[in-house]
């Protein structure tokens, strides 16, 4: 426990370190100027390594720069802001202590130096400096798991198909560092494919372990299963799973499910409460509506399959509300639907870095409010 101690007067430098000393603490520093104190923490722009500094007793009095204004430029250090300053002073003035305070002290012992009230403060001031590691440490170890969590949620979303009968892709910009929005394909056969796009409600941790949990049960669903019916109602199965009657909050989530067969040349799927996808087929523009409500919100729920059949190629558009949030605000509900899908007839071939541009995604001085993805399938 290292302790700075800072007076241009020997004398109460020797007063202090006797007082310390005799209490048990043994790593005292002094330094009789704030020069000399900027030299023991290392003040400079290039270093911002944490220093074993856990407290600076502070004369208010001193020549050249004086206490408060070393205390300031301590404050503007982030490396050094969270060291306790405690200003010891025979200065009585009301109006400098004040300003003393506000410059980033947490306490004051005026001269001369009561033991009992010094020893008080110093306790008071490392215990403070204590619970300000304790929480460091807490959020590096909080961050390092969020940093885990977000590698292993972006592992499980699915890496671009383009093989000899289609391409798939995905544009996916989260709000939060943990994010609600899911996707996933399977090849089910040499022809068929199964797509799904989903919006779990929320953001964060809570939601990033539910789309994992999606994600292991869509595996092995899809083996069993294609039907995009079954697959929607195994779902809700397994949404039902997570919901207790006694959680104040159900989890649930949007979704869109389909099945592509390129040699049929069909298009199966579910609407589960998301917003409608998008084909650009012979042209024509189709939207693939809600079918049922959203997964996860009762135990049961009706569910009715939509079926496409196409000639030629087509591109199918899947995307999250949070993309027409945020390139259609303000608008109301039909118009906005009739202007996004113009937009994205505009730029539905265009490589993703492009589509973002048009669309200002990666406008850093908009708020994103919501996590935005969209996904595209086109046949060959």
């Amino acid at each position: 426990m290292s302790i700075i101690i800072v007076d241009d007067n020997l004398t109460n430098q020797l007063i202090i370190v006797r007082i310390l000393e005799n209490a048990g603490y043994k790593d005292l520093l002094t330094a009789s100027s704030a020069q000399e104190l900027f030299i023991h923490l290392k003040m400079d722009t290039s270093n911002t390594q944490e220093l074993p500094v856990d407290l600076i007793l502070l004369d208010m009095m001193m020549p050249a720069i004086d206490g408060v204004e070393a205390c300031r430029r301590i404050q503007d250090q982030s490396h050094l802001r969270d060291i306790p300053i405690v200003f010891v002073t025979a200065m009585g003035d009301s109006n400098k202590m004040a300003e003393a305070l506000d410059a980033g002290a947490i306490d004051y012992v005026m001269k001369p130096i009561n033991k009992i009230e010094l020893l008080a403060r110093i306790r008071s001031a490392l215990r403070l400096k204590y619970e300000k590691n304790w929480h460091k440490e807490r959020d590096k170890h909080i961050n390092s798991e969020l940093e885990l969590a977000k590698q292993v949620q972006g592992s499980v979303l699915s890496q671009p198909i383009d093989d000899e009968n289609v391409k798939i892709d995905a544009f996916y910009q989260p709000s939060f560092e943990l994010a609600g929005d899911f996707y996933a394909w399977y090849r089910i056969s040499e022809h068929r494919y199964g797509i799904i796009l989903l919006d779990m409600m929320g953001h964060g941790i809570s939601s990033s372990l539910v789309c994992m949990f999606i994600s292991s049960v869509l595996q092995d669903t899809i083996k069993k299963i294609t039907d995009p019916e079954q697959v929607i109602s195994e779902l809700n199965r397994y949404m039902n799973r997570l919901n207790m009657p006694d959680k104040l909050v159900n989890y649930y989530f949007t979704a869109i499910y389909l099945v592509l067969d390129t040699e049929e040349k069909t298009i199966e799927y579910v609407n589960a409460g998301h917003p409608p996808g998008l084909v650009f087929m012979d042209d024509q523009v189709v939207q693939l509506e809600q079918s049922s409500c959203a997964v996860g919100f009762f135990e049961k729920i009706n569910i009715s399959k939509g079926k496409l059949k196409y000639t030629g190629s087509l591109q199918i558009v899947l995307y999250t509300d949070g993309l027409m949030e945020f390139v259609q605000e303000d608008r109301d509900s039909n118009l906005e639907l009739e202007v996004f899908t113009a937009q994205l007839k505009n730029y539905k071939d265009l490589a993703f870095a492009d589509l973002a541009a048009n669309f200002d995604l990666r406008d850093n001085e908009v708020i994103q409010e919501d996590d935005i993805c969209l996904v595209r399938i086109s046949t060959k």
